[in-house]
């Protein structure tokens, strides 16, 4: 029989955090296990064998190890239905995946261009110009969402999913990025919002 409980491999300050968060609200049996990337463990030979990729995250299940965050949150919010923390009409569904897509293929990319800018260059001078355009474009990032995804007190409207906690996740790297959350009076309103959860404060705790 497959084990019941679930293995998260985590970093302090990465994406990961929002599917610690939705753990937490699901109220799932799960492990941590924390990674140090400044001593580079994602590299080790150990977690490569865990995930290749050398990312976090990664889920341990009983079927085998899962990784990128939109495809953990998905799997959270089906695995444990009686949390609701996803729509089950298929329009809303693909709604938040819609959400967790532009979180991670455009938002976490054009915030990974100041502190991993090396992915994209070598020369030092390309890669502050880099470092320079960051704030920019997580301001507008950050327009979109305020403008088009948060229509009521949460991602998807009035119930609460795992794309709030994706996104709480997200909103707290834009000090480092030198943008103001309360810029965005929606996004600023709803980062306080997920953050006084009791859920979030718990996956918060270390």
């Amino acid at each position: 029989m497959p084990s019941s409980e679930l293995t998260l491999y985590y970093a302090a300050g990465t994406c990961a955090q929002a599917v610690r968060i939705a753990l937490e609200e699901a109220q799932a049996p799960y492990r941590l296990e924390r990674l140090d990337l400044s001593a580079r463990q994602q590299q080790s030979p150990e977690y490569l064998a865990i995930n290749p990729k050398g990312r976090v995250p990664a889920l341990a299940t009983g079927h085998g190890v899962l990784t990128e965050t939109p495809a953990l949150l998905a799997y959270i919010a089906q695995r444990f239905p009686r949390a609701q923390l996803a729509p089950t009409d298929a329009f809303g569904f693909a709604r938040m995946q819609e959400v967790h897509s532009y979180l991670a293929s455009t938002v976490h990319v054009a915030h990974a261009h100041r502190p991993r800018a090396s992915r994209w260059a070598d020369e030092p001078e390309a890669i502050a110009a880099i470092q320079r355009k960051v704030p920019q474009n997580m301001t507008d990032c950050f327009t979109l969402i305020e403008d088009h995804y948060l229509q009521g007190p949460w991602v998807l409207g009035d119930a609460y999913s795992v794309a709030d906690g994706y996104l709480f996740t997200i909103a707290g790297w834009l000090k480092s990025d030198g943008v103001d959350i309360a810029r965005f009076s929606k996004v600023h309103a709803h980062f306080e919002r997920v953050g006084a959860r009791a859920a979030v404060q718990r996956a918060l705790a270390d």
